[in-house]
């Protein structure tokens, strides 16, 4: 399973999914994490460069781009989250603190 998750500095959950500098892919097999990537998407820059249907398409060819099968994040606006249900990717809000915990807890609960 491959979880997307928002980073923030030091590690920590970014708490803003749409406008996350920086995301990670975690590859998770049963309730381990066995391979991190991080990257750069800038969607705190591109937000708002143009409409929210744009933004919204440059995130989801991203996760499809990556095979990206949930999402854990604080918090996402509920156009957002219709996208992402729609598209079949588990939404799993609430988290916060580190970005790895995070992760492993979601996928626990």
């Amino acid at each position: 399973m491959i979880v997307c998750v928002p980073l923030g500095e030091g590690g920590a959950l970014d708490p803003r999914w749409g406008r996350a500098e920086r995301v990670a892919l975690a590859t998770v097999e049963g309730q381990v994490i066995s391979a991190w990537r991080e990257t750069i998407v800038s969607w705190d820059s591109l937000h708002d460069s143009g409409s929210e249907r744009a933004h919204h398409a440059r995130v989801a060819r991203f996760l499809l781009d990556n095979h990206v099968d949930a999402v854990v994040a604080h918090h996402m606006g509920a156009g957002m989250s219709r996208m992402l249900d729609t598209m079949g990717i588990d939404v799993r809000l609430g988290a916060s603190g580190d970005a790895r915990q995070a992760v492993l807890s979601a996928i626990a609960a």
